[in-house]
């Protein structure tokens, strides 16, 4: 299944990189890891290949210049951006990296302006999106989409979406039948959740929905950020309450679940007494084991994993895994979360079970000022 791509990590620190194991791993890779950071006023794509233990080898020849933050993955190609150009690297078997195309996206836009953000594909592979940052309509966004040549990696600009809105700030995710895709976000303390329709062309289309947000405890009201789709239909949303007349946080926060019907339509039983809250405090990113049993949630507090159940409540697994700003991580196919701190510099990886959770060996690792992670599973 391939994964959406969450924005970059917004605070960058000043570490030095860690000694990390050279040359090729001793057995076949489960994984690729690829970290951009930043360096020397440039930037570059830190690529790893993850042994079944989770443990972390340097890819020869990495770091890989790259001026790109945001990064996708198709398996066969990785695209990275840097806010104008979104380029394509082919990735050869050891997970080395070379760059074989580009495309300016920020020239669709009219009029010419913003350009792409954070950059997801659908579940095939086929088509790139991008969340295109003030879009042709203002001060609102949009989302891009393009064809991939599978023989060369171009990219061929088949057009954006017709909605427009402030909301639009995140990636989407696809549900199981790679048709529907839903984000959430809240912009000046306004909730929205909202999705889209696949094309057989890869277009998308805004759904006409208007899902419903729980209603909160007396005084407060829901803050939607993020979506995260399970393999089948269902999608975890974070919520944050907020009081309903300082607007400022009244409570950590909840975790809800929805269910897509044949329509799109989105529905749920979530309440303010069977959601879950989340120690991570502000929720900075949330996503979904493949499996669709686990869901990983983190935040300025650190990191923390949750049962995933449906369209049931979602339930208390773990604690905090580190008290470490965690920005954004990803899973592979073998029970690994990976995920990065810009805050402190470092790349964790822990092996997750729905019975079991332990720290990879090496982890953490020290990484220079790393801004995005994707994962390319090889199992």
């Amino acid at each position: 299944m391939t994964r959406y791509i969450k924005f970059v990590c917004s605070v960058i620190s000043l570490c030095t990189t860690a000694a990390l194991g050279q040359g090729p791993p001793t057995s076949s890779p489960v994984a690729f890891v690829y970290v951009s950071s930043a360096v020397g006023g440039g930037y570059e794509i830190r690529a790893f290949a993850a042994a079944s233990n989770g443990k972390l080898t340097r890819v020869s020849g990495s770091p890989f210049p790259a001026d790109v933050q945001n990064m996708a993955v198709n398996g066969k190609y990785l695209f990275g951006t840097n806010g104008i150009e979104i380029y394509s690297f082919s990735i050869a078997s050891d997970g080395a990296l070379t760059e074989v195309a580009s495309i300016n996206a920020q020239q669709f836009n009219n009029p010419v302006g913003g350009g792409p953000g954070a950059l997801f594909l659908d579940h095939t592979g086929t088509t790139l999106y991008d969340e295109d940052i003030y879009g042709n309509n203002g001060a609102n966004n949009t989302y891009q989409f393009f064809d991939i040549e599978k023989a060369t990696g171009q990219l061929n600009y088949l057009g954006m979406t017709r909605a427009a809105s402030t909301q639009f700030w995140e990636p989407l995710s696809f549900t199981g039948n790679n048709v529907y895709a839903y984000g959430s976000y809240c912009y000046h303390f306004s909730g929205d959740i909202f999705g889209f329709e696949r094309k057989s062309d890869g277009a998308l289309a805004e759904l006409n929905i208007n899902p419903e947000i729980p209603a909160a405890k007396s005084g407060s009201f829901y803050c939607p950020y993020l979506a995260t789709a399970d393999p089948t239909n269902h999608v975890a949303i974070s919520l944050q309450p907020l009081n309903a007349n300082s607007w400022q946080p009244d409570g950590l926060p909840q975790l809800a679940t929805y269910t897509a019907d044949a329509s799109g339509n989105l529905t749920t039983k979530s309440t303010f007494a069977n959601m879950p809250t989340t120690a991570v405090k502000s929720v900075l990113d949330i996503d979904m084991a493949p499996s669709g049993k686990l869901l990983a949630v983190g935040g300025t507090a650190g990191l923390q994993v949750f049962h995933f159940n449906g369209s049931d409540p979602i339930t208390h697994y773990t604690g905090l895994l580190t008290t470490d700003e965690i920005c954004q991580f990803f899973w592979d196919n073998d029970n690994h979360l990976y995920a990065i701190s810009s805050k402190s510099g470092k790349l964790f990886v822990f092996t997750v079970t729905p019975t079991s959770v332990s720290q990879a060996p090496g982890s953490p690792y020290t990484i220079r000022e790393p801004l995005n992670i994707i994962v390319l599973p090889k199992t």
